[in-house]
């Protein structure tokens, strides 16, 4: 069901899970694209998956997003002003399909430790997505976990995986983040 132009549904974007868990061990957690009202149209009721349908998934599960980080390269997805005034909400735009630069993977850290630093006290979670919730937010995700937290390559791209209910696809990112064995840079 393609629509045209702004309303337009990401390529594939409906044959991913909305919504990944929460990574144990970590305040991370992975999800598509939120989309706002206007794609409606092209979606199929069951398909539907807006800013307010994320923060209701995530009470759900007893969870509290405090910070949306946002992968995606463009803006027309969705909007912060659909997100509570309570949400932080961080645009870090990054080109899909090329390993995100230096620039980013600091920007991406640096965002993730402020958070917390600022929230200590409290356990909510850092949500992060790009379009499909997969290989930029897998990437980016990762290289923090080995980077910052110390992980093996290996063991953070499979909880990853394992948390987002689809693998990291791209072979680039994958080798990338392999080839980070020993590289402790942070």
């Amino acid at each position: 069901m393609a629509g045209r132009g702004a309303a337009r549904v990401p390529e594939r974007w409906t044959d991913y899970i909305p919504l990944g868990r929460r990574m144990p061990g970590t305040r991370f957690i992975a999800f598509k694209v939120p989309l706002k009202k206007s794609f409606d149209r092209n979606l199929l009721p069951e398909e539907r998956f807006s800013p307010r349908d994320l923060i209701r998934k995530v009470r759900e599960r007893k969870e509290e997003l405090g910070l949306i980080i946002d992968l995606t390269y463009t803006r027309r997805y969705y909007g912060p002003e659909e997100l509570p005034a309570t949400l932080c909400y961080s645009k870090i735009l990054t080109m899909g399909h090329e390993i995100p630069n230096k620039q980013t993977i600091f920007q991406f850290k640096c965002v993730v430790k402020k958070f917390l630093n600022d929230n200590k006290d409290n356990d909510k979670l850092i949500g992060v997505h790009c379009t499909h919730g997969l290989n930029r937010t897998g990437y980016l995700v990762c290289r923090y976990l080995i980077d910052v937290e110390g992980m093996e390559p290996n063991a953070a791209i499979e909880l990853f995986n394992k948390s987002r209910g689809h693998p990291i696809e791209r072979t680039n990112y994958i080798q990338d983040l392999r080839n980070r064995a020993g590289k402790n840079v942070d």
